[in-house]
């Protein structure tokens, strides 16, 4: 869902002497471009302003991550969604998973009613909505066709329409609920002309664009897909088209101007990118490494100094 604007003075935390031993990032465009942005992953949680400096962390790995626009950070844990304030570390608002029900907390997203949407995979896969204090206002159980939880569902998203978009990876689909779950649309992920089910082209994250169609990040079959709204392939790029920079992809940002970000989750060799930006000319233009990071969803927030005037991730 596309949310408003983060105001330029108060997204992105002030620098605090504390992070002075967390190393820096590095930015490489020959275009000039600077992000500052949050990451999650297995290694920290961390927002980067555009010299590449950590300017807010906190310990642990996460999944699903944003920074609202109130400047809190709204982060999906593997067993939690945990609201922080902006600037510091103090819990504001918190979600814990029943483990007795489930076993993970796949997604996690602040909507522009208050609620936040919560995706739970494990013996009873759902989606919730939950309100501010603590109330289930949206429930209903997911299909992704497989009893693994790990690989059941990853970052859904609500979508304009008041429907739910939904990557389901050992399914090969990205699937469109209503909010009393029944599913009106699928997008097959696993077309011959994709690589098949060989091709372990796993739904990871699903964007959907303004002119209905869809954006998929497919992890381990290391390609980024434009589909349509029937589900044909309009676009795809992968490591042929950018020298290899794919590495198992999760999450990705798809900026105001076209471009999409994309993370490498699986990069283990730090002379890679483990973000890097495409144009839908399948130019490189903008690249991200660090020692420790890792890419599991980002979440851009302004470029050259300017904050995005909209984002969909």
């Amino acid at each position: 869902m596309v949310l408003s604007a983060i105001a330029a003075t108060g997204a992105i935390p002030e620098g605090n002497s504390s992070y002075s031993q967390l190393p820096k990032g590095k930015q490489v465009s020959d275009q000039g471009i600077r992000h500052s942005f949050l990451v999650t992953g297995s290694k920290m949680t961390a927002i980067f302003n555009e010299d590449s400096e950590v300017v807010w962390w906190v310990k642990g790995g996460s999944r699903d991550g944003t920074v609202l626009p109130n400047g809190n950070v709204l982060i999906c844990e593997a067993r939690r969604v945990v609201e922080y304030a902006r600037g510091s570390t103090d819990i504001v608002w918190s979600y814990k998973l029943n483990r007795k029900k489930n076993k993970e907390v796949a997604a996690a997203w602040r909507l522009d009613d208050g609620n936040t949407l919560i995706v739970e995979n494990g013996t009873s896969p759902r989606l919730l909505e939950v309100t501010k204090d603590g109330t289930v206002a949206v429930e209903f159980p997911l299909q992704p066709e497989t009893d693994n939880a790990h690989m059941q569902s990853r970052m859904a998203r609500k979508l304009p329409n008041g429907n739910y978009l939904v990557p389901h990876l050992f399914a090969f689909s990205v699937k469109e609920y209503t909010p009393t779950g029944e599913v009106v649309n699928v997008i097959k992920t696993d077309l011959d002309e994709l690589g098949g089910r060989e091709g372990r082209n796993w739904p990871f994250t699903a964007i959907r664009k303004p002119d209905g169609s869809t954006l998929v990040n497919l992890t381990n079959g290391n390609k980024t897909v434009l589909f349509d709204k029937e589900g044909s392939v309009l676009w795809r790029v992968d490591n042929d088209d950018v020298a290899g920079r794919f590495a198992d992809p999760c999450g990705a940002h798809l900026l105001p101007n076209g471009h999409v970000v994309i993370g490498s989750y699986g990069q283990k060799d730090r002379s890679k990118p483990i973000f890097f930006e495409v144009t839908p000319e399948k130019d490189v233009v903008w690249e991200f490494f660090h020692p420790l990071a890792k890419s599991h969803e980002i979440h851009v927030l302004t470029t050259n100094g300017a904050a995005l005037n909209s984002y969909t991730k």
